[in-house]
């Protein structure tokens, strides 16, 4: 595997972007992202973090686009539960080895669903992260999750309202809400780990794992994201939402108060189905997002073919 990335590389790069890949179907979102990064002529590589369930036909792609791969363990609680109504969380708690590759300074966690309109490497070098994890210091930086759960998922917590989001505190202010994000307590304090902020730490990574052992993780609706509030809570650098734009945060009645197309640096195309998995955009308030990422795509296919690569990807 010609670009496999040693957990002990000689000299690694100080700061990257990663995005985990256990599943081939969430292929074409981090090649697309991959392209994104690229085109947007961020200065840090991308790897991907794959675990010993990614087929060889998946490393056979990254590694014709000389995407950097660095392997993980799966991780998983030590009390499981089953995620009927949102399958797609069965593998999330394997983010949370983003804490063990100490070999990097700072990494920038991003989901393969997401997709970069702008320039973002500023978000790399945030400040007031630090220490490991047992004093009063700032572990990591996300933004907000959105919880005023718009599609009435009736699994979702019934504290998951518009008036406990922090984004709906800041409709009276949208120009403020473009560079800064409401304090990490607002609301339910409740985060979204689409895209994380990281500084690799060991003993943070041990605080993780022993969380990982406690029977309470049953009881979450959301995985990782659910973990990281709950142990770091008041904890965590909020960032604005333009750096992880949860593409539902558009929509009308949700927070279009706040949204500005020309300023979003990074779309997070949550829920289903996946920009790739259908170009039937089922709802007219995805249109323009969706158009975004068809644009990228298919950006992305010319110049494969113009390299030669033509795998299906």
């Amino acid at each position: 595997m010609s670009n496999q990335l040693p957990p002990s590389s000689p000299s690694p790069p100080r700061k990257v972007w990663a995005t985990l890949l256990t599943h081939p179907s969430y292929l074409p979102g981090l090649l697309t992202l991959s392209h994104s990064l690229r085109r947007h002529t961020s200065s840090y590589p991308l790897i991907a973090l794959y675990t010993d369930a990614l087929p060889p036909s998946a490393h056979a792609a990254l590694d014709l686009r000389g995407i950097p791969k660095r392997r993980i363990d799966a991780l998983k609680p030590a009390t499981e539960r089953q995620y009927e109504g949102d399958a797609r969380f069965e593998d999330t708690w394997t983010k949370l080895g983003v804490w063990g590759l100490t070999e990097f300074e700072r990494v920038g966690l991003l989901d393969a669903d997401m997709l970069v309109r702008r320039n973002m490497d500023e978000v790399l070098g945030v400040g007031g992260i630090g220490g490991d994890g047992d004093g009063g210091e700032m572990v990591f930086a996300a933004g907000h999750a959105c919880v005023c759960n718009p599609l009435g998922r009736g699994h979702y917590p019934e504290t998951w309202v518009p008036e406990n989001c922090a984004y709906t505190s800041q409709h009276n202010d949208p120009d403020a809400a473009q560079s800064a994000a409401a304090p990490c307590t607002y609301g339910l304090g409740a985060l979204n780990s689409g895209l994380l902020v990281v500084n690799p730490s060991e003993q943070i990574f041990s605080s993780i794992l022993a969380a990982l052992k406690d029977p309470s993780t049953a009881t979450y609706t959301f995985p990782d994201q659910e973990l990281l509030q709950n142990v770091f809570r008041g904890r965590w650098v909020p960032l604005p939402y333009v750096y992880n734009a949860l593409k539902t945060l558009r929509w009308q009645g949700v927070h279009g108060k706040i949204w500005r197309d020309e300023e979003v640096r990074n779309v997070h195309y949550i829920l289903t189905p996946k920009p790739w998995e259908s170009r039937k955009v089922e709802r007219k308030e995805d249109e323009v997002v969706c158009g975004w990422w068809f644009e990228a795509e298919d950006e992305r296919g010319e110049a494969e073919r113009k390299a030669g690569i033509c795998d299906g990807f």
